[in-house]
């Protein structure tokens, strides 16, 4: 019979390093020899079945997703959407914030004396724009498509803010494990954002844009009660601005510097295809059209600081170098 998880035993071993192999074999007691246990006894899975392995989704086709840590009980699938433009207004875990005001941010924006905080770092990494691949020009002139003119992203170009921080001072915040819907599938060690990167589905009219969570604001770092209890944003600044978008979800969704807009968060099911899945190594989307390139060193690196974690639970691990959580939006 034909293995199912043909990546699967592959993974293990960058989970589990060779010297624990001979207890994966002999059933001695240890963490390793547990966790695999476990997912060894797994039923065999469609293509479309999941394995709960760290901190990702790891399909019987290959390709990693954000997903939980250790393995937590199962949940309820919800159902595809399969409309290509707009996502269910019903039967989802995450309700919509209706009329927000959205304004335009671009990686690489320059400081200025009303906008004293430039983007070219963000709440998470101080080498956004370098790692994002430039500067992400909002001029329609110097944009082709999607994306500016001068190159291809290396992230995703769909990327909005939102204004909630999980972590200050290389910690997690005590506000995060309380209110962050699914901080205990994400979580895996402190100090390590669970929001970075989450998707979300972002409303106009009848078209529908997805992007991903990259950058905290505007104004605003604290506000868990908006971005996830409902409540009505904090801030006073840009018309009580609740949501920044980037140069890509603008021109998709179709006005010039700000509109009112309704947002909600999404299941990675949820997401129809579209351009907000094409780019990135931050994209799962675009990561598993690449599979067998290598190309998936964020999630290796996680993998392996989760063996570590295994292995050595008293190890400290590298912080990123923190970056300012304040952020003065310019007022247009």
């Amino acid at each position: 019979m034909k293995n199912p998880y043909p990546d699967f035993f592959a993974l293990l071993l960058v989970i589990f390093p060779a010297c624990s192999l001979p207890a994966l074999v002999s059933g001695q007691s240890s963490l390793a020899a547990t966790a695999a246990a476990q997912a060894l006894t797994l039923t065999p899975a469609r293509h479309t079945d999941v394995i709960n392995v760290g901190s990702f989704f790891v399909n019987s086709v290959g390709g990693f997703q954000p997903g939980s840590f250790p393995f937590p009980k199962s949940r309820e699938k919800l159902p595809d959407v399969f409309a290509p433009s707009r996502p269910r207004s019903s039967y989802t875990c995450y309700p919509w914030r209706n009329d927000i005001v959205t304004t335009l941010f671009w990686v690489g924006e320059k400081a200025t004396r009303n906008n004293p905080v430039p983007n070219t770092a963000s709440s998470w990494d101080p080498k956004w724009s370098k790692n994002f691949g430039g500067f992400d020009d909002p001029d329609k002139e110097n944009r082709s498509g999607w994306l500016p003119k001068n190159f291809i992203p290396k992230q995703n170009p769909f990327y909005i803010a939102l204004p909630y921080n999980d972590t200050a001072k290389l910690k997690t915040k005590a506000t995060a494990r309380e209110c962050v819907p699914w901080f205990e599938e994400a979580f895996y060690r402190d100090g390590k954002s669970v929001v970075k990167g989450r998707w979300i589905a972002i409303r106009r009219g009848d078209k529908v844009c997805y992007g991903q969570w990259e950058d905290c604001g505007p104004f605003e770092t604290d506000d868990w009660e908006y971005v996830f209890e409902g409540k009505r944003p904090n801030t006073r600044g840009n018309g009580g601005a609740g949501l920044d978008v980037s140069p890509a979800i603008r021109d998709y969704l179709g006005f010039k510097w700000n509109a009112l807009c309704d947002w909600r968060f999404v299941e990675l099911h949820e997401i129809p295809d579209g351009p907000w899945k094409t780019w990135g190594n931050n994209n799962p989307f675009a990561l598993r059209s690449r599979q067998g390139t290598g190309n998936f060193s964020e999630s290796i690196t996680r993998l392996r600081e989760m063996r570590e974690m295994m292995l050595n639970p008293q190890k400290q691990f590298p912080e990123e170098e923190p970056v300012a959580n304040g952020r003065v939006e310019f007022i247009r």
